[in-house]
């Protein structure tokens, strides 16, 4: 059956594109999105009905206070009955990947949320862009940085915001460590440890498939990569990385599990570990006078962590993508900056090329 779904997952690529290119092409600014959104809740429309849609995106949306799903972008018909009927969703508000450009004419739907696999993201981003709607991507944005740089350039080009969904950004903890990184109150940071994964027993899935943006790194791992970028506060200068495929049968295209080495221009030194083939969820960092941890560090049901000085980092959050997305609506209709706009995305995927290309010279790299 997945065989099969992936199969027509990749002929629809090619016609879908193909579809939208005329329409598409001469596309310009809306000039309703540039006004103050007067909406007490901005409509968000899926694109993408999987796991992350369907389990935790739509149930955060019925506890968000800006934001409400009003569409779905969807290419198995056989989802729309049971969404429909789960979440009241007219008919006028469902698009399937050969229409969804036709979203610019329907005043619902203010954002369209890409949830598919990454190497998708920035065609269908694009498409929504260029209909006028802002856009929000699950990370990691994408399998390349002309790609990250095409998503940005399209909603600047249509005056629309750009959000990537690093859920963390927005968790109070995590905000925590974010604002460790400019006060220094351990003093400086020497070192850190940043580990991410779970295993996954599938095989045939999206995740093992090179052309699809699958692989360790680009699922788990932009979340140590993120982590050791906001928890140092700089942009890594040098990386060193290798892979590690214990089951070589299924992760035969793409990394299992992924081990690097960040450098960065103070002279900190995060390493990294991200696997589908194991458990891990750590962030601990030394300073030069004491240190201070999250354990665990981006699960769904809490983020929790402790300081050399006795402090817990215990702050809840009932529900960290409900505050995202509440976040994101709230900077566009406030027309304020986004916590984690696509140039944070892009960043993230340049390291990721550069780790790749680590692994397979065998040699630190410069980014």
């Amino acid at each position: 059956m997945m065989n099969q779904i992936l199969s027509t997952r990749r002929t629809f690529i090619k016609t879908a594109g193909l579809a939208t290119l005329g329409t598409l092409a001469g596309s310009s600014v809306f000039p309703h999105i540039l006004r103050k959104n007067e909406k007490e809740k901005l409509g968000v429309a899926l694109v993408g009905l999987g796991y992350y849609s369907t389990s935790i995106l739509a149930p955060a949306l019925q506890m968000t206070q800006h934001v409400e799903l009003k569409g779905i972008v969807t290419g198995s018909p056989d989802k729309i009955p049971v969404w429909q009927e789960k979440y009241k969703i007219e008919d006028k508000n469902i698009y399937n990947y050969e229409n969804m450009h036709q979203v610019a004419n329907n005043p619902d739907i203010d954002i369209v949320y890409i949830v598919l696999p990454p190497a998708l993201h920035a065609q269908y981003a694009i498409i929504g862009a260029n209909a006028g709607k802002h856009v929000w991507c699950e990370k990691p944005m994408e399998i390349s940085v002309e790609k990250c740089q095409s998503m940005i350039d399209a909603c600047n080009k249509n005056k629309v915001k750009l959000s990537i969904g690093y859920r963390l950004q927005h968790e109070p903890n995590t905000q925590t460590i974010i604002g460790y990184a400019k006060k220094k109150p351990y003093g400086k940071i020497v070192k850190l440890i940043a580990e991410a994964g779970y295993f996954d027993g599938r095989s045939g899935h999206w995740k093992q498939i090179k052309a699809l943006g699958g692989g360790a790194m680009y699922d788990m791992g932009v979340y140590p990569l993120n982590a050791a970028r906001y928890t140092v506060g700089e942009e890594p200068i040098a990386v060193t990385a290798r892979h590690d495929n214990a089951r070589k049968d299924i992760y035969h295209e793409v990394d299992e599990t992924t081990i690097f080495q960040l450098e960065f221009p103070s002279g900190a030194i995060a390493n990294c570990k991200t696997s589908l083939g194991m458990s891990m969820n750590t962030l601990h960092v030394d300073c030069a006078k004491g240190w201070y941890e999250l354990i665990p560090f981006q699960g769904y049901s809490g983020v929790k962590g402790q300081t050399s000085k006795g402090i817990l980092l215990n702050a809840t959050q009932p529900n960290q993508q409900a505050r995202q997305m509440d976040d994101d609506a709230q900077a566009i209709k406030n027309d304020t900056a986004v916590i984690a706009p696509g140039e944070e995305g892009l960043a993230d995927i340049r390291v990721v090329e550069a780790i790749y290309r680590s692994a397979a010279a065998g040699a630190r790299v410069t980014i």
